[in-house]
């Protein structure tokens, strides 16, 4: 009987335990900030530039590609990283400080490779 108990308090332990790291493992949701797009990278990732001048109204990237945005004689390297279903933003949200942008789309093309 004493045997039983202790496999049956264990078994409890295991699955309160178990429980607790299956809700800390859910993945976070949008968070409203730059991270949600992905993450800036050094210029040295980048696998391509895309020049943005006045007449630029959108860009076309696709998931998983690390592009450098080149505006007005500044630039930064981002790689894109989008939320399921996210398929546009506007530039602005990933432009570090101090680069002017004024209502620029980017487009971002699901990746064959994180299809299903």
């Amino acid at each position: 009987m004493s045997n039983l108990k202790s496999k049956l308090i264990a078994m409890t332990l295991v699955g309160l335990t178990s429980t607790a790291l299956m809700s800390a493992a859910q993945a976070a949701g949008p968070s409203g900030t730059a991270a949600d797009y992905g993450s800036q990278v050094p210029a040295n990732f980048a696998a391509r530039t895309i020049v943005i001048n006045s007449d630029t109204k959108w860009v076309n990237v696709e998931n998983g590609e690390t592009v450098q945005f080149s505006i007005s004689g500044q630039s930064f390297t981002w790689n894109v990283s989008t939320f399921p279903g996210a398929t546009s933003f506007d530039l602005s949200k990933i432009a570090p400080a101090g680069v002017k942008l004024s209502n620029i789309r980017v487009y971002v093309a699901s990746n064959p490779l994180y299809r299903g």
